[in-house]
C-alpha cells in the first residue's frame, strides 16, 4: 500500500479526493455527517469585536439537492458500475420515486458511500449521520453496499428535549433525533464498548450493608450455579436464602465489586445538542458536540488507526481523532468550511501544523481557483488575509464589503474595522479604489484593503496614495487609508499595515500538546 499521509484537510470534492489521494483498505474509521436534504441554507455566524455573536452572517452551504446533470452523472455511474447489488437498489428507488430531489439526494450519495466502501478497511467501520428525512433511503443503500448483516446498530441519538415550532407540535410529535447507521465492513472489526457510570437509581438498589467492612450490596437472584459456586458462597458469607419453601437462593452483590460502569445501548440520551452560548460552540451551522464523537472514535478505533470524515463541516470528527491520538483526514468542499477547521485546531492543539491538499499555493492555483469559483477564491483569499466573510444572508450581498478585520484603536475608541474588498478578475481599475474609498466613507470606518489578483494600475497606485492616512492616535502612528495587496503579496506573506488585530472567529477550547504528523507506511 502506498504511504498516505495523515493529520491534514482536503479541499474539493470528496468523490474526487477519495479516487485520487485514498487507497483501497486504507482507513480505520469513517464518520459522516452529509447535508440532509432538509431543503434549508445554512449560515456561518461570527462574533463582533466584542466577542459577541455579530448579526453578519455568510451561507455555508444550502442543504438542497436538485435532480440535474450532476445527479444524472451520479446516477449512471452508480447503475453501471461493478456494484450491481447497489445499481438495482439505485435504480429501483429512481423508478419508483421518480426524478426529484430525494432520488438526486440518493444518487449522489451512493456513488460517495462505494468509494467510501473501498478505502475502509477489512476491520474497518463507517457510521452514516442522517435524520429520519432521509436515513431510510440511506440505510437501504448501505445494506445494499455493505451488506445488510453488516449492520452493527441503528443509533439514536436524543440530541434535545424537543424541537420545531409550536405550530408543527400541535400537529404532530417533536423531533428530538438524529438516527447514526453503523456498519461494519468484515467479519471482525475494532470494538471498544462504551460505558457510562452507574444512574444513581442504580445505585440506590445497594441498600443493605452489614457493616463488616465490605461495604454496600445488592441481592441478587442466583440463577444457574454450580455447586463448587453454592459452597464458595456460603464460605464466603455471601449466601441469602429463600424467604419460601422452593423459591430460589439470593447472594449479596456488593458495590465494591462491580465496574462503577454501564454498557451504553443504541438510544443515547446522555449528550446534547450544542446550546448556543456554549463555548464550544463556533458558530457552523449543524455543528455535532464534541463529545459525541470521542464516543463514536473510542468505541470504533485504536491509538494510532486513521479517522476519516468526508463532510468535514468544522471538523468535530477531526478534533476528536486528534484529542484521543488517532491519525485522521478531513475533506470540505468549501474554503470557509476548511478555514474554520484549521482555526479550530491550531486553537485547540497549539503548534499544530495542519497542510491542506487543494488550495492554491502559488499565484496560477490562485487564478485558476477565480476563473472556476469566484466565491472559494474570495473565501480563500480572506482566509490568507485573516480577515472574516462577510456577504450578509445570501452571495453577492456585500454592498462592497467581502470581509473585515478588526483592530484594536485604543481605550476610548475600542475596536474599528479594517474593510476588505477582494477582486480575483483579470483587470483592474482605478475605480475599484475609489468604490473602496465610498466604501469607508458610508461605513465610516479608517482603512480599507484591496486584495488583487492582478497588479494595480500606476492610477491605482495614485488614487490609494490620495486617500491619505488613518492617525491612530493610542498607537502614535499613521496607517495607509487604501492599501493594495496582491495575491503574489499575500502568497509571499505580506500582510496589511495595521493596529494590533482580533481574530473574528470563535476560538475552540485549548485541548493539550500534540503528536507529530503521522504517515501511514512510516514514521
Amino acid at each position: 500500500m502506498p504511504d498516505l499521509s495523515t493529520n491534514l484537510l482536503y479541499y474539493g470534492d470528496n468523490l474526487d479526493i477519495l479516487r485520487r489521494y485514498i487507497p483501497s483498505d486504507a482507513i480505520d474509521l469513517i464518520y459522516l455527517d452529509p447535508p440532509f436534504n432538509s431543503n434549508r441554507s445554512y449560515n456561518v455566524l461570527f462574533r463582533e469585536s466584542s466577542g459577541a455573536a455579530s448579526e453578519a452572517q455568510i451561507e455555508a452551504f444550502e442543504d438542497t439537492w436538485h435532480w440535474g446533470p450532476v445527479a444524472a452523472r451520479a446516477y449512471e455511474e452508480v447503475v453501471s458500475g461493478p456494484q450491481q447489488t447497489v445499481a438495482r437498489m439505485l435504480r429501483a428507488m429512481v423508478d419508483g420515486l421518480g426524478h426529484n430531489d430525494v432520488t438526486a439526494y440518493l444518487s449522489m450519495m451512493a456513488v460517495r458511500l462505494v468509494e467510501l466502501h473501498r478505502v475502509l478497511k477489512p476491520t474497518g467501520s463507517i457510521y452514516l449521520h442522517c435524520d429520519p428525512t432521509a436515513g431510510p433511503y440511506l440505510r437501504v443503500l448501505m445494506d445494499a453496499i455493505f451488506g445488510p448483516m453488516a449492520l452493527r446498530n441503528e443509533i439514536i441519538w436524543k440530541r434535545t428535549p424537543f424541537a420545531g415550532s409550536s405550530k408543527a407540535r400541535a400537529q404532530q410529535l417533536p423531533r428530538s433525533h438524529d438516527m447514526l447507521l453503523y456498519y461494519s465492513k468484515g467479519h471482525a472489526w475494532v470494538w471498544n464498548a462504551p460505558t457510562t457510570p452507574y444512574l444513581e437509581q442504580y445505585l440506590e438498589r445497594f441498600k443493605w450493608d452489614d457493616q463488616d467492612g465490605r461495604g454496600s450490596y445488592r441481592k441478587t437472584l442466583l440463577k444457574t450455579y454450580s455447586q463448587e459456586t453454592f459452597e464458595r458462597l456460603k464460605v464466603e458469607d455471601r449466601l441469602i436464602p429463600p424467604i419460601k419453601p422452593g423459591a430460589k437462593w439470593s447472594y449479596k452483590q456488593y458495590l465494591s465489586e462491580s465496574s462503577g460502569t454501564r454498557q451504553i445501548d443504541d438510544v443515547w440520551t446522555d449528550i446534547n445538542a450544542i446550546n448556543p452560548v456554549a463555548k464550544e460552540r463556533l458558530g457552523y451551522p449543524t455543528q455535532k458536540p464534541l463529545a459525541l464523537l470521542e464516543r463514536i472514535v473510542n468505541a470504533s478505533s485504536s491509538p494510532g488507526d486513521v479517522v476519516l470524515d468526508p463532510f468535514c463541516g468544522c471538523g468535530t470528527a477531526v478534533h476528536a481523532a486528534q484529542k484521543l491520538g488517532r491519525r485522521w483526514l478531513g475533506i470540505d468542499v468549501t474554503h470557509l468550511a476548511i478555514s474554520l477547521i484549521r482555526r479550530r485546531m491550531q486553537d485547540a492543539f497549539p503548534g499544530l501544523e495542519v497542510p491542506v491538499i487543494g488550495e492554491p499555493v502559488d499565484l496560477a492555483g490562485a487564478r485558476d481557483l477565480a476563473a472556476h469559483d469566484k466565491y472559494q477564491f474570495q473565501w480563500w483569499a480572506l482566509d490568507r488575509l485573516g480577515a472574516q466573510p462577510v456577504a450578509g444572508k445570501k452571495k453577492g450581498a456585500d454592498r462592497g464589503i467581502d470581509g473585515v478585520i478588526p483592530f484594536f484603536a485604543g481605550p476610548k475608541e475600542d475596536y474599528k474595522r479594517a474593510i476588505v474588498s477582494v477582486k480575483g478578475g483579470e483587470h483592474v481599475t482605478v475605480a475599484m479604489v475609489r468604490d473602496l474609498v465610498g466604501v469607508l466613507d458610508r461605513e465610516k470606518e479608517p482603512i480599507g484593503v484591496l486584495v488583487a489578483l492582478e497588479p494595480p494600475t500606476q492610477p491605482m497606485i495614485t488614487e490609494a496614495a490620495a486617500a491619505g492616512f488613518y492617525h491612530a492616535d493610542f498607537w502614535q502612528k499613521d496607517y495607509p487609508r487604501v492599501q493594495i495587496i496582491t495575491i503574489e503579496q499575500l502568497l509571499a506573506g505580506v500582510r496589511p499595515q495595521l493596529p494590533s488585530t482580533r481574530s473574528p472567529f470563535a476560538q475552540a477550547p485549548l485541548e493539550r500538546e500534540v503528536a507529530q504528523q503521522g504517515r501511514l507506511g512510516g514514521a
